[in-house]
């Protein structure tokens, strides 16, 4: 397997930064974030110096019911291509559910949600990363997930789970130990249990992240410094493996680029002190999941489609404020609809950053009222557009001069959009009717 080194996620904000530290062998970028024929400069000079660049998506919810989407691996199979990368990663999650499996609304997360720990969940699991395996042109390699909640009837630990994935299709794992932590705090799971259990001859590289307790329970956000019981995982499992790669992950509330660096070093003491401890400490044999499928199986209809009930329950129970599935922690559930709203809130301001320049502090309350009966049913985009839209034709804002503004704003962007987003194009265009009348 490819050696990769010492990796930080390239993000625009910290572009600048990351192209001047020092010891930086690789990066991995969002792949949704990226287009094909209009890469950064920023990744192209990386590239040109020799610096690995992997696409890391977000979107394709291998986890979930339905087949991978055709479009979607289309995408990410053309950023590897134009990247050059040795491989491409995705999550082990859902992040939609409902449509024609359960003839109801489809619902978008707009966030990783995990997968039941079920043989019905790892069927489908493993003929949707077979299925994308076979349209991508570089090895896949799939990442663990932080979770706030746990399904109810889980069949197998996160370890076991992963070694019969990796057993069964060969992917790769991206192991990330701050999920591991994450997993910990919030639902009892030991890490050096995962990872005594995990395939470890099968990881590609490891992320590293920060995270912070908030509702009596840690969030993985991406945010914050990595904080020591995250390193101490790190430490252990490079006493078990050398990882081929190691990458920290920062995706907001960017510190300055001596921090980075700082953190970068922390990382690389972790590995030192695992790698130290591994000529004194026997390796520990990962032990195989319970009653192993055959490799060739596939997914049935029925396994789909349950599969399918189940999560579209879990999401319109998270977004759409249905009842709680049975089984499930209504207190965590809560944390974890509220966390979903936050995101949702935190995202359309970054990708319609002139709503919260219009509404000022009004925005966010604004906002989550909003994301409370109104579910997102396609990307972030849609959703501004959406938010505001809603708000207009519910009379707000009460400001004369922001409602004129942010009646400007709907109106130019609120355009023709493609024949395959006819139901939202149709509410557009009725929304349009009344504020043109206005």
């Amino acid at each position: 397997m490819e050696r990769l080194g010492t990796g930080i996620g390239w993000r625009p904000e910290i572009a600048g930064a990351v192209e001047h530290l020092p010891g930086i062998d690789w990066v991995e970028a969002v792949a949704e974030n990226l287009c094909p024929g209009h890469l950064p400069e920023s990744l192209l000079r990386l590239r040109e110096r020799g610096v690995t660049v992997i696409p890391h998506g977000v979107s394709l919810g291998l986890g979930g019911a339905d087949r991978p989407d055709e479009d979607r691996l289309t995408a990410l199979a053309e950023r590897a291509e134009a990247l050059g990368s040795p491989l491409v990663t995705e999550h082990i999650a859902f992040v939609r559910a409902g449509g024609p499996l359960t003839a109801s609304p489809l619902l978008e997360a707009g966030h990783l949600l995990p997968v039941p720990r079920t043989r019905d969940a790892l069927d489908v699991l493993c003929e949707n990363i077979r299925i994308a395996q076979d349209a991508l042109p570089v090895p896949l390699a799939v990442e663990n997930i932080a979770a706030l909640l746990a399904w109810p009837g889980e069949e197998m630990t996160e370890g076991q789970f992963l070694y019969e994935l990796a057993d069964r299709t060969g992917v790769r794992l991206l192991i990330d130990v701050a999920n591991l932590h994450t997993n910990h705090v919030n639902r009892g799971e030991d890490p050096a249990k995962a990872l005594a259990e995990l395939p470890v001859e099968a990881i590609a590289y490891v992320h590293v992240a920060g995270g912070v307790e908030r509702d009596g329970v840690w969030h993985d956000s991406h945010a914050h410094p990595v904080p020591a019981p995250v390193l101490d995982i790190l430490t252990d499992l490079a006493s078990r493996v050398s990882p081929p790669g190691v990458l920290l992950e920062r995706d907001d509330n960017f510190p300055e680029a001596a921090e980075l660096e700082r953190e970068l070093t922390s990382i690389r003491g972790a590995l030192d002190l695992g790698r130290g401890r591994a000529r004194v400490t026997a390796p520990t044999t990962a032990p195989q999941a319970s009653a192993p499928q055959a490799s060739a199986a596939q997914a049935s209809a029925p396994a789909r489609q349950r599969l399918a009930l189940a999560q579209a329950a879990l999401l319109s129970a998270l977004v759409a404020g249905t009842p709680v599935p049975e089984g499930f922690d209504r207190v965590r559930l809560g944390v974890q609809a509220r966390a979903l709203g936050a995101k949702r809130a935190d995202v359309v301001a970054k990708v319609a950053p002139e709503l919260p320049e219009i509404l000022g502090e009004a925005y966010r309350p604004a906002f989550l009222a909003y994301a409370h009966t109104h579910p997102m049913t396609g990307g972030y985009r849609r959703d501004a557009l959406d938010f505001a839209g809603q708000l207009l034709l519910s009379g707000g804002p009460e400001n004369a001069e922001v409602r004129r503004d942010l009646r400007a704003w709907w109106l130019e962007r609120s355009g023709p959009a493609p024949r395959s987003a006819r139901p939202t194009v149709r509410l557009a265009r009725a929304t349009r009717r009344v504020l043109l009348r206005r």
